[in-house]
């Protein structure tokens, strides 16, 4: 292909600013999800309809961002994400001046759909730019500039909405009126302004600099297929091992949207305070990055994706058994811990799911991006277990998830489409 010639370094630099911000972002709804539960007085399921509006969004937008894409380019395409994302972030000013958990989802949604098409624009492009049999490597290198924003955010923003928390929780209990009660809460929900404006002008700066880059547009099409019969592959459906990995992708991010954003409260459960447990997020996130860079070190060099994602399913699985039969501190490290079993998955999953689609390899992102919508159902489903069986078993939910990972890695992304077209990888 034409970029083969030219060097990968600039173009990967530049997506990993973005994936930058993925982290940031995407790791702020640990800490959103105490914050509104204070600030809007919620339930615990009631603040996990957090994840659930960023999360689903992907849902309704990725296949939708494949056709935007088709019209204006990588590119373009990632800074009209950039500026959506922006519009999302101003929501907050109104929905913190009526404490409107309503607009702060509303917020949350326009977030994510604008992530969903820098989604489905930078991941294939971490891709291609190189061997497919690296791409969990680069794709690594990607999530440790994700992983350390995830890890920073919480941190930041939490210093400056969830100050002093503690105490906060205290003089609420102690008010003596519904008038100062609603002060209280008002003061603490319009700590979120200044941020969410900060970060509305980021995005738009960072948006004019990717427009006006030399960022180059690649094609994720191979240039020639090499037919071994007769029948053609015509639907984007009839690669079973695209399906098997959507599903995958499901898992995956459900039980990494877990463990990052219920750890907050699954400590307060363990009788930990606020101010010590909203920095608890970035514990998982210091755990996936330490996955992280053992990807890039390992893969391909010493085992290929398939291995690395089976390996990383089995400490899963170890991880959520020793959560459920251990209590207080060391529980919730094992919590933080699924950070380094959940670090690897992703970056197998999708190389592995969007080899040998050919021409269908832009849908077939897309399709991927869909099964980010497992962030807005498992969470949803851990808090209503959670409220019915306690916090520590609902964690039972992940065993299952993490099982079909496994399959995946063992046997699922190996399943090929029926038709006797053998579709080129990209040469890259």
């Amino acid at each position: 292909m034409k970029q083969a010639s030219r060097s990968v370094v600039p173009p990967l630099a530049i997506i990993g600013a973005l994936f930058f911000i993925f982290g940031f972002i995407t790791w702020l709804n640990g800490t959103l999800i105490p914050f509104l539960k204070l600030a809007c007085e919620l339930s615990y399921s009631q603040a996990l309809l957090v994840t659930f509006a960023f999360y689903i969004a992907y849902v309704f937008l990725a296949v939708p961002s494949s056709l935007i894409l088709q019209k204006t380019g990588f590119k373009n395409g990632m800074a009209l994400g950039l500026v959506v994302m922006a519009a999302g972030a101003l929501l907050f000013v109104p929905a913190a001046q009526a404490r409107s958990f309503g607009l702060f989802l509303l917020g949350l949604f326009v977030q994510g759909a604008g992530l969903a098409l820098l989604q489905t624009a930078s991941n294939p492009y971490a891709t291609i730019l190189g061997p497919l049999e690296s791409a969990a490597q680069r794709i690594s290198i990607m999530g440790i500039c994700s992983k350390i924003a995830g890890a920073l955010s919480p941190v930041i923003i939490g210093a400056v909405v969830l100050q002093g928390a503690t105490a906060l929780e205290t003089e609420l209990a102690a008010a003596g009126s519904a008038g100062a009660k609603a002060a209280l809460l008002q003061q603490l929900a319009d700590r979120v302004i200044g941020p969410y404006v900060t970060m509305a002008v980021a995005l738009v700066g960072l948006a004019a600099l990717i427009r006006l880059s030399s960022l180059p547009e690649i094609d994720p099409r191979p240039e020639n297929l090499e037919e071994a019969g007769e029948e053609a592959v015509r639907s984007v459906f009839q690669f079973p091992h695209l399906l098997l990995g959507v599903l995958a992708i499901f898992c995956c991010v459900g039980v990494e949207v877990i463990a990052g954003d219920t750890i907050t409260q699954y400590g307060r459960a363990q009788g930990i305070s606020l101010d010590v447990a909203r920095n608890f997020t970035s514990l998982t996130l210091v755990a996936m990055l330490v996955g992280y860079v053992i990807g890039v070190v390992t893969i391909p060099r010493y085992v290929d994706q398939q291995t690395a994602l089976s390996i990383c399913a089995l400490v899963g699985v170890g991880c959520t058994v020793g959560i459920v039969c251990t209590h207080g501190y060391v529980s919730v490290l094992l919590v933080a811990l699924l950070g380094l079993a959940n670090s690897l998955m992703w970056p197998a999953i999708f190389p592995l799911s969007i080899q040998r689609l050919g021409a269908f390899t832009e849908r077939g992102s897309a399709l991927l991006i869909t099964g980010i919508g497992g962030g807005a159902i498992l969470p949803y489903v851990y808090g209503w277990l959670g409220e019915g069986i306690g916090l520590q078993k609902a964690y039972l939910l992940l065993i299952p998830c993490y099982l079909y990972i496994l399959f995946f890695g063992v046997k699922g992304h190996a399943y090929q489409a029926k038709s006797r077209v053998k579709y080129a990888v990209p040469a890259v």
